[in-house]
């Protein structure tokens, strides 16, 4: 049996990047790939230009909630992807960790949401390639 690579993403509040990349990768991996998202202060609910942005391209967030970041999520996640969360994130020995420096949604409206939605997927793409060639030579 081989193992199924897990990713997690990190940002502050988990309304918005992280969950655009959540989504992305769960619909592009087609669940060759567990999907976390967390936030180190999740906000009350997902940011909904992130939803409507998403949606446009047939990725449904809209049943999503933010959620603590927690030291188990961490353990448990093979690529630790954070995104502006600077040392909120715990950080373990082993694990793969990025930082993507992607503009923060919040606050934006749908014309500045979706080029940022465009590179999350641009990252995600690139980052199922890694995974995939991984998966393929272990």
């Amino acid at each position: 049996m081989s193992h199924k690579p897990s990713v997690l993403f990190v940002c502050v509040h988990n309304a918005g990047r992280s969950q655009m990349a959540a989504g992305w990768l769960a619909h592009l991996a087609g669940g060759r790939i567990e999907v976390r998202s967390a936030g180190s202060v999740p906000a009350g609910q997902i940011n909904t230009v992130a939803v409507e942005a998403m949606a446009e391209v047939g990725v449904d967030l809209a049943g999503e909630q933010p959620k603590v970041l927690t030291t188990e999520a961490v353990q448990a996640s093979d690529v630790v992807i954070t995104m502006g969360c600077g040392d909120a994130c715990p950080i373990f020995p082993g694990k793969r960790y990025e930082d993507w420096r992607v503009e923060d949604p919040a606050g934006l409206g749908i014309e500045a949401v979706r080029p940022i939605r465009d590179e999350i997927r641009g990252r995600i793409e690139k980052l199922i390639a890694e995974l995939d060639q991984t998966a393929s030579t272990s």
